[in-house]
């Protein structure tokens, strides 16, 4: 228990006043006349017992009189100049004492109520002149909820677990002897009642706790280490808000592992679930169908929001979440939402004249709005809230929000109950197709009525004055259908053989011969629902399907309703409940419908048949085009669709697969699956073929050596198209092509086919070509004999090379010293012809003319640059030259270029 803001002493103010029972002045602001409190701000629990104490001086003697308190009491802060003694109050009798002791005074509140939060003071008087002293400002005293939290105050561990000791503390007052209540990750420990929790608590389980008999005030959920630990904090714990408007309910929650499934409900609704402990999703009531769904934001934010909003959608709504190791529980208190009403509010200014204030409001404090206000039925303007003016005794008013106009407030009278009014019974009916409904209302009139009748203003069209509303028993749509009645002030209208396009507001409209109530108030408002079929759970076995089934529809009808289940059109006995569960085998079908009303069964619901796919366009397929694969299969629930190329999954689902522009590289094999909730087929493969024109040729050439004149060649031309190309082959500068086929061939090559060509492909998209040039190597027919002795001429060329290279070799070694000076004198001085090893280079020519004649040196190699090794020589063979060897010439002449020219 702590106290808020604490002070040591207040301030005293001296002024006078007159007493309620005595004239007395009360002096202060004096050192010797105090009044001190030890605290400024006190917060306590409702139902708590509170002590607010004190402390007072004042001087023992004065005046040559001994002072004496002959007074003192506590009170709420002074609203004029009258004072009024606590224990004297109406809203304390009973619950309040005064403790005094030596000069300290302290009081006691018990059973303390949210009404008690005020400011509180304490005076006491005396016999002296000056009379007494209070203490301002008093004591604020705060009564709201407990405002916990949960504290680790000790942790230890023991082999390696560890033992930790959790504190549920108060920053208010607390009731004596109060009893705690705990919570694991949202789930209430039934054990535990102390304000310490303590064990081997675990990092990923958050914990609560909270005031036994005030668990809809819990402390916020903790970790006791870290952050990372499951838990769900709402954004606001209450919100009010108008009947017909949208509400959105925020969370936050963190989860230690991957979450597998996430939803809100109420447990408002649990009348509806399948097993009563288990919650389900608030979007699969049939009470919330089309009016609730969840937005999702990153960093784990979770909106509900509820549109249309109904006075019955006041519940409690909770956040559920649940990973592979834990879920959170719904034992802690979530958002709780009021969906309020407007009423109008009358407050008479003159009786005489009958002017009166009207004020449009609720028990919700909305934000600015336009407001709608209606005078006898009818719409007199748009404003604020409040409405004031001079009315007839027989006036009833009434208002709605602007936007929500479907949910006004009731007709009052401005003067008694005695006006003009229509008051419809229900605004909000839900019925079956093919059932019957009654709309009832009660209205009051004071003057003899010449015409009552019902309308819808839906049927508007079929009105002959446009805006005047015509009797519905008069309309094509509702004949043989509808009958009203009255019993005193009260007219019901009743509608048979309910068709759904029934859906509409429907008014009550009255005329006397001086009033006609209005057009413009809104009526009852009816929905007429078919009944559907739900997949629940299904089980797959070989042969058949076991599946749980239930019969609902998107509103809850009122009443009781008794179920017909029907198999392949045919009733089951004994199976009246909205679930049913049975076998299903190809071919079978279910159904369901209100018992009495079998004519009007929901539609079937039957496993799935083989898929079928569907190309558009039917026409070829050509590259660039839009082309879309649809996927269909009968089947209800309806299916879902997965694609499938060449037995890889496509990012792409649902019952269309569209290529904006194909291309060539899409042409492969296709195949979709249809699921639902009672199995699963696959269509066949649909192979799509994209027609494309050729892509650029290629050309080969075969052989691929060189083309020599008088050899035969083939070329072919290849390029990938859609449908298959033909070729033509063509010359450059011929007009004419030389052939088709893909293949081209030149038996006998002559100079004159040297030159361009080129082959072009061509097909039923397009055409492209290829151009490539052919050289001839013109030849003097050098047969394979000839090329042998060319081949033994440079073989003996090279060993006689050798055998010279080594006579001279051995020749150099016997010389005398002379000669051997004399070589190097040579050596010294001028340059001469080497006559070692030298280079050539021989050139065949295609003739066929003596192939030693014209030989010549090559460059000699120098001193410097002998090698003692052979050289490699390379022989041209040139001309017809008839050039012989001379028998001077040195050997080393082999050693040359020969040139056979032509």
């Amino acid at each position: 228990m702590k106290m808020k803001t604490a002070v040591k002493s207040s301030t005293t103010t001296k002024r006078g006043f007159v007493s309620f029972l005595l004239s007395l002045t009360v002096v202060q602001a004096q050192s010797d006349w105090r009044v001190t409190y030890s605290s400024s701000q006190i917060c306590a629990v409702e139902g708590s017992t509170v002590d607010i104490p004190c402390s007072y001086t004042y001087p023992s003697r004065r005046n040559e009189h001994d002072t004496v308190v002959w007074r003192s009491f506590w009170f709420v802060k002074m609203y004029g100049n009258d004072p009024l003694d606590l224990r004297n109050h109406p809203d304390y009798r009973g619950r309040v004492e005064y403790h005094f002791h030596d000069n300290s005074c302290t009081l006691r509140i018990t059973n303390v109520r949210q009404s008690d939060s005020a400011e509180y003071r304490f005076m006491f008087m005396t016999n002296q002149p000056e009379g007494g002293a209070t203490g301002s400002p008093g004591v604020t005293l705060s009564v709201t909820d407990p405002d916990l939290h949960v504290r680790v105050i000790n942790t230890t561990i023991f082999h390696g677990l560890t033992w930790r000791e959790l504190n549920c503390h108060s920053r208010c007052l607390l009731p004596d002897r109060p009893s705690y209540v705990w919570y694991i990750n949202g789930r209430r420990i039934i054990t535990e009642t102390s304000f310490r929790l303590s064990g081997y608590l675990f990092p990923a389980d958050s914990y609560t706790c909270a005031l036994k008999g005030y668990e809809s005030s819990p402390s916020p959920s903790v970790c006791v280490e870290g952050e990372n630990c499951s838990r769900v904090t709402y954004t606001n714990r209450s919100i009010c808000a108008f009947e017909g408007s949208t509400v959105d309910i925020s969370c936050t929650y963190k989860n230690n592992g991957a979450v597998i499934s996430k939803f809100w409900f109420t447990p408002h609704r649990s009348q509806s679930w399948r097993f009563p402990s288990t919650p389900e999703d608030l979007r699969e009531d049939p009470q919330y169908a089309g009016r609730a769904q969840v937005l999702e934001k990153e960093g784990g934010h979770s909106t509900l929001r509820i549109s249309d909003l109904k006075q019955s959608d006041s519940a409690q709504y909770h956040f559920k979440f649940k990973t592979q190791k834990l879920q959170w529980h719904n034992d802690l208190p979530a958002t709780s939402l009021t969906v309020t009403a407007l009423q109008v509010q009358v407050t008479r200014i003159n009786w005489t004249y009958y002017t009166v204030v009207l004020k449009c409001h609720s028990s919700c404090s909305p934000a600015p709005h336009l407001y709608i206000w209606y005078k006898n039925g009818g719409k007199i303007q748009e404003g604020t809230s409040s409405f004031s003016g001079y009315f007839q005794h027989l006036d009833s008013f009434a208002c709605a929000l602007k936007g929500y106009e479907d949910f006004p407030s009731p007709s009052v009278c401005v003067h008694g109950q005695d006006c003009y009014r229509v008051t419809y019974n229900v605004r909000n009916i839900c019925a079956l197709k093919g059932s019957s409904v009654d709309i009832s209302c009660t209205y009051y009139s004071y003057e003899s009525l010449q015409s009552v009748f019902w309308f819808s203003p839906d049927r508007s069209h079929q009105w002959k004055r446009g805006t005047e509303p015509e009797d519905l028993s008069k309309d094509p749509q509702y004949a043989g259908r509808v009958q009203s009645w009255r019993g005193g002030w009260i007219i019901t209208l009743r509608i048979s053989e309910l068709r759904e396009r029934d859906s509409a507001q429907y008014h009550f409209k009255f005329k006397t011969a001086d009033f006609e109530w209005g057009n413009s108030f809104a009526g009852t408002t009816l929905t007429v629902t078919a009944l559907q079929v739900k997949v629940i759970s299904v089980t797959v076995h070989q042969d058949y399907t076991e599946a749980e089934l239930r019969c609902h529809s998107s509103c809850s009808p009122a009443g009781g309703i008794s179920y017909t289940w029907l198999k392949n059109g045919q009733k089951i006995p004994s199976a009246e409940n909205s679930s049913h569960r049975d076998r299903l085998y190809p071919g079978d079908f279910m159904s369901c419908a209100s018992k009495g009303l079998e004519n009007y069964a929901s539609p079937s619901v039957y496993a799935l048949k083989t898929p079928s796919v569907w190309v558009s366009p039917l026409d070829e397929i050509t590259e660039g085009s839009s082309v879309t694969l649809t996927c269909s299969s009968d089947a209800n629930p309806a299916a879902n669709y997965t694609w499938y190329r060449k037995n890889q999954t496509l990012s792409s689902e649902g019952a269309q697969l569209v290529f904006s522009s194909i291309q060539s590289s899409d042409s492969a094999e296709y195949q979709c699956a249809a699921e639902n909730q009672l199995g699963r087929r696959e269509s066949k493969p649909v192979f799509i073929h994209v027609q494309y024109a050729p892509r650029l040729p290629s050309v080969s050439v075969s052989p691929s050596a060189e083309i020599v004149e008088g050899s035969s060649v083939n070329l072919t031309c290849s390029s990938d198209a859609n449908p298959a190309a033909n070729y033509t082959w063509y010359k450059e500068n011929e007009d004419s092509p030389l052939a088709s086929g893909q293949i081209f061939t030149i038996t006998d090559v002559r100079a004159e086919h040297s030159g361009n060509y080129y082959c072009e492909a061509k097909n039923t998209r397009g055409r492209h070509n290829s151009t490539f040039t052919l050289t001839v190597v013109v030849t003097a027919g050098v047969k394979l004999p000839i090329v042998a002795g060319l081949v033994a001429v440079v073989l003996l060329v090279i060993v006689a090379v050798s055998v010279l290279f080594l006579i001279r070799k051995k020749k150099a070694s016997k010389e005398p010293p002379q000669a051997a000076e004399r070589q190097n004198d040579r050596q010294q001085g001028e340059p001469e012809e080497q006559d070692e090893l030298q280079y050539a280079s021989v050139q065949f020519s295609p003739n066929q003319a003596d192939l030693y004649s014209n030989i010549r040196p090559a460059r000699p190699i120098r001193h410097t640059e002998r090698q003692d090794v052979s050289e490699y020589a390379a022989v041209r063979f040139t001309g017809n030259a008839t050039r012989t060897r001379r028998p001077e010439e040195d050997t080393a002449a082999l050693y040359s270029t020969v040139n056979k020219h032509r």
